[in-house]
C-alpha cells in the first residue's frame, strides 16, 4: 500500500522539479525533498529519470463490434498494452447500432470492461439515432452514470450517421446537460458517392479508401459541426484530427472564440497516408482507418506543431485493431475493409519522439497533451493528470535517454500489425504505477496486474474548464427583439392576393423608388 519514488525529476504540465513522491493507499500523499516516510515502504528508484502523470488516452475502441467482426484488442489485452506504454487510463466508446437503447449499450460495455481492465477507464457514449427516448437516456447517463461526453457521426451513412437536424437537437441536449459534444467529422453523403465512383473505376484496393475521403471532406464536416454547435452555444470536441485542412478549421474557429477542442491521434502524428499506395495489400490495408491518414507526408509535422503551440488540445489513438484475416473482408472492395489501427501502447513514445526529441515541445507540454489536458477537458482533474498530494497515484517513470524500436513482433497488443513498424523512439517508459501499485517494469518486461484491477471513473457534467465560457455567454446568448411602433400602412390580405392600392411608396434611403404598390 506504500511506495516511495526517489531520485527522479517530477514533471507536471506547469513545471518540473527534482522531488520524491510518497504514495499510500492509491493516492499521492507527499511530493518534495527529504520526505519522512514509514518504515517498510517500497522504494522505486527513479534516479536520472522523469516522474510523470500516467497518460490518458482519450479515444479507444476495445473489442468493438464493427463491420462484421470484433476488434482483437479486448479490454484486457488493450489496457495491458496501454500500461506497458505509459498510459494509465483510457476513455473508450460505447458504440452500438441505431435503435439500441443507450442505457442497454452502456450496461453491455460495462459488462465487457469491468472484469478485464488493467487500468482505470471511462466511457464516451455514441449517439447514433435521435428520439425522445435518446434524449431522456442521455440525461440519465449524464446525471447518474458518470458520462459527460457524447459522440456523433457525420459519416457511415445508414449505420452511425446523423443528419444536421438531428445533430442540432443532440447538441442542444448536450448543452442543457452540461456535456461535451464530440464529432467524427466527415461528409458521409459525399463519401458514399465517391466510394461508388472509385469502385466503378475499378479501384478496389486500400488506395480507394483514401481517394473517396479526401481532406476537404473532413474539413467541410469539421466546419459544419463547429458552426452548428456554436449557434447553440455548445462546446465541441473534434475527434481524430487527421488533416491540415481540418486542423486549420479548428484553429480559425478558436481564434474567433468558439469553444472547440481538437484531438490529433498517434497515427496522424506518427505516420502518413502514402502507405495506402504500398504494393503489399496487407501493409496498405493495415493503415485503413476513418478518416484516413493523409498522403501529404508533411501532415504529421504540421499537426505536431499545432499540438505543441496549443491550437490542438489532447491526444488519443482511435485504437481499434483488426488482424490480417479480418482486414481481408475487404480484399476485393476497400469499402469492406474494417477501419482501425493500433496506437494505445505506442502513443506516448511516438509523441515524445516526434514532439520532444524533435525539439517541437518540451517535457511539460508533453505531459499536458498526453495527460493533463485530457483530465481537464473531461473533468477528472486534479484526480488525474497531475502529480500532487491528493491525486490518484497513476505515475510513470520515463527514461528520456533510452530508445526502443516499435515492432509487431515485440508489442503487447493482440493485433498482428503495427503502423509504426521500425520507428526508433527516443524516450521509453520504464515503470508504470496504477492506483498506487507497480503494475509494469520494463527492465524484465514484468507485469503485476490482473484483469479487473482497473476501475470505472465517473465524470461529472458542467466541467468548469469547458463550461465556464459557455455559461458566461449564456447570459447574452438569446437575442432580444427590437421594440418598435406597430405597422400602420396597408398590406395584402392573405386570402386575396390582388394588388391593394396604397399611398405609400417603398424606396431605399437616399435612393429613388424601385417598388410601388
Amino acid at each position: 500500500n506504500r511506495l516511495h519514488i526517489k531520485g527522479g525529476r517530477v514533471v507536471n504540465a506547469d513545471c518540473s522539479v527534482d522531488a520524491d513522491v510518497y504514495i499510500e493507499n492509491g493516492l499521492i500523499v507527499k511530493v518534495g525533498k527529504n520526505l519522512d516516510v514509514p518504515g517498510g515502504t517500497r522504494v522505486v528508484d527513479a534516479s536520472g529519470k522523469l516522474v510523470m502523470p500516467g497518460g490518458i488516452d482519450t479515444h479507444t475502441h476495445m473489442q468493438l463490434p464493427f463491420m462484421g467482426t470484433f476488434a482483437v484488442d479486448d479490454f484486457y489485452v488493450g489496457t495491458k498494452a496501454a500500461i506497458a506504454g505509459g498510459t494509465t487510463m483510457i476513455i473508450d466508446f460505447v458504440l452500438d447500432q441505431k435503435g439500441v437503447s443507450l442505457i442497454e449499450a452502456y450496461d453491455k460495455w460495462r459488462g465487457w470492461a469491468d472484469p478485464k481492465v488493467c487500468c482505470d477507464y471511462s466511457f464516451h457514449i455514441a449517439v447514433t439515432w435521435w428520439s425522445p427516448q435518446v434524449k431522456s437516456e442521455m440525461a440519465e447517463l449524464a446525471k447518474n452514470r458518470g458520462i459527460n461526453s457524447f459522440k456523433m457521426f457525420m459519416a457511415y451513412k445508414d449505420v452511425f450517421m446523423l443528419d444536421d437536424s438531428e445533430l442540432y437537437e443532440v447538441y442542444k441536449n448536450c448543452r442543457e446537460l452540461g456535456a461535451l459534444a464530440m464529432m467524427h467529422a466527415e461528409n458521409g453523403h459525399v463519401i458514399q458517392h465517391e466510394q461508388e465512383r472509385m469502385l466503378n473505376l475499378g479501384i478496389t484496393g486500400p488506395e480507394g479508401h483514401a481517394l473517396c475521403r479526401p481532406e476537404d471532406v473532413e474539413a467541410e464536416a469539421t466546419g459544419r459541426a463547429i458552426m452548428i454547435a456554436n449557434r447553440l452555444n455548445c462546446p465541441m470536441y473534434i475527434v481524430h484530427v487527421m488533416s491540415k485542412s481540418s486542423a486549420d478549421v479548428i484553429v480559425q474557429a478558436r481564434k474567433q472564440g468558439n469553444v472547440v477542442f481538437g484531438e490529433p491521434i498517434a497515427a496522424s502524428l506518427g505516420t502518413d497516408g502514402t502507405n495506402y499506395w504500398h504494393k503489399c495489400w496487407r501493409h496498405a490495408a493495415g493503415h485503413v482507418m476513418g478518416p484516413p491518414l493523409r498522403p501529404d507526408p508533411t501532415t504529421p509535422g504540421y499537426l505536431m506543431d499545432l499540438l505543441a503551440n496549443g491550437d490542438l488540445e489532447c491526444t488519443g489513438t482511435d485504437n481499434c485493431t483488426f488482424n490480417a484475416s479480418q482486414k481481408a473482408l475487404g480484399k476485393d472492395n476497400f469499402a469492406k475493409i474494417p477501419n482501425g489501427v493500433n496506437g494505445v501502447e505506442d502513443r506516448m513514445s511516438v509523441i515524445w519522439e516526434k514532439g520532444v526529441a524533435s525539439g517541437k515541445m518540451d517535457e511539460n507540454r508533453f505531459v499536458a497533451v498526453t495527460s493533463t489536458n485530457a483530465a481537464k477537458v473531461f473533468n477528472i482533474y486534479p484526480q488525474k493528470g497531475v502529480i500532487a498530494p491528493g491525486s490518484d497515484a497513476d505515475i510513470i517513470i520515463w527514461d528520456a535517454e533510452a530508445t526502443r524500436t516499435i515492432s509487431a513482433k515485440t508489442h503487447h497488443q493482440a493485433v498482428d500489425f503495427n503502423i509504426f513498424e521500425g520507428l526508433v523512439c527516443h524516450g521509453v517508459n520504464s515503470c508504470t504505477i496504477s492506483r498506487g501499485k507497480v503494475v509494469y517494469e520494463a527492465e524484465d518486461n514484468k507485469f503485476t496486474v490482473s484483469g479487473g484491477d482497473g476501475k470505472f471513473v465517473p465524470r461529472k457534467p458542467f466541467c468548469k474548464y469547458v463550461y465556464n465560457r459557455i455559461n458566461k455567454r449564456k447570459e447574452n446568448y438569446d437575442p432580444s427583439k427590437v421594440e418598435r411602433e406597430p405597422f400602420q400602412g396597408q398590406y395584402i390580405n392573405n386570402t386575396n392576393q390582388s394588388p391593394v392600392p396604397s399611398t405609400k411608396v417603398l424606396a431605399p434611403p437616399g435612393g429613388r423608388s424601385q417598388i410601388s404598390f
